[in-house]
């Protein structure tokens, strides 16, 4: 894609703007702009999520692990349906590297070449693991027999930052989409477009309605709802260390969810 290429579909791009629940986009009561930081202009107003667009998420999550086909179904099959997502994304692969590119900022063959690549490869890494993922026999005494099942944890709650949108979704939704978890992935207000996007394709992969919802919205609000909900089962956040903490005391304050955390940077400055 040419530099005039791109301006030109930038100019014309059609933004992904209501949250995605339960296989459908929902408009949400309220909405916010999102800016990009290339420019400063207003790209779209994207639904603002709240407790109210959070508790349908949840909801329409529950009842897919609870009463539907996913955590049901043959891991290889689950597998098949993640591996058209892939074969989606990369289908779509401009698209989403243009929304990326607007969201957020990054040059648009940054967005194209690793967060892309890392979203294909990680749908269809796990979309082809899911299938080979085995009860395992331990060693026992003779006398005695063991087996260990591996059985999906439930609804997964996914918080993920603005700099990566796109890879740490796909970090955080595929492998639990593998394993027969159902998900509520909210992005940062910030970047919301392209995980909103993914949401849609979700459902055009075919992934039944309620496996991948998509809320938008900020941490105090809609972060906290997903954090304190009693049916998330397990929440993965990546971002700061102190919203990390709120995480762990929204377990506490909740239903003891189990909590994966990836806190802090790595890589300090001085100017």
């Amino acid at each position: 894609m040419t530099h005039e290429e791109w301006l030109s579909r930038a100019a014309a791009a059609e933004f992904p703007s209501a949250h995605h629940i339960d296989g459908v986009d929902e408009p949400g009561v309220t909405g916010y702009p999102v800016r990009s930081p290339r420019d400063g202009r207003v790209l779209t107003e994207v639904a603002d999520g709240g407790e109210r667009e959070v508790a349908l998420a949840v909801a329409a999550a529950r009842r897919a692990f609870d009463a539907g086909p996913w955590p049901r179904m043959a891991p290889a099959e689950r597998g098949r349906a993640l591996v058209r997502l892939s074969s989606l994304i990369e289908e779509r692969r401009e698209r989403l590297a243009l929304l990326v590119s607007l969201e957020m900022g990054k040059p648009v063959t940054d967005a194209y070449d690793i967060e892309l690549r890392a979203a294909i490869t990680t749908f269809r890494w796990y979309g082809e693991l899911a299938g080979k993922l085995a009860d395992e026999a331990p060693h026992v005494p003779a006398d005695a027999l063991a087996l260990v099942t591996r059985e999906p944890a439930g609804v997964v709650g996914a918080v993920v930052p603005w700099n990566f949108p796109l890879t740490l979704a796909s970090w955080k939704v595929a492998p639990a989409l593998a394993a027969g978890c159902t998900v509520v992935l909210k992005p940062s207000e910030l970047s919301p477009l392209s995980a909103l996007e993914l949401g849609r394709l979700a459902t055009e992969a075919g992934l039944p309605p309620g496996v991948l919802n998509v809320v938008a919205g900020d941490g105090p609000t809609a972060g906290r709802a997903l954090g304190l909900h009693p049916d998330v089962d397990v929440l993965a956040f990546t971002g700061s260390t102190a919203v990390g903490r709120h995480f762990l005391r929204y377990s506490a304050d909740s239903n003891l969810k189990r909590v994966w955390l990836e806190l802090g940077g790595k890589s300090p400055n001085i100017i």
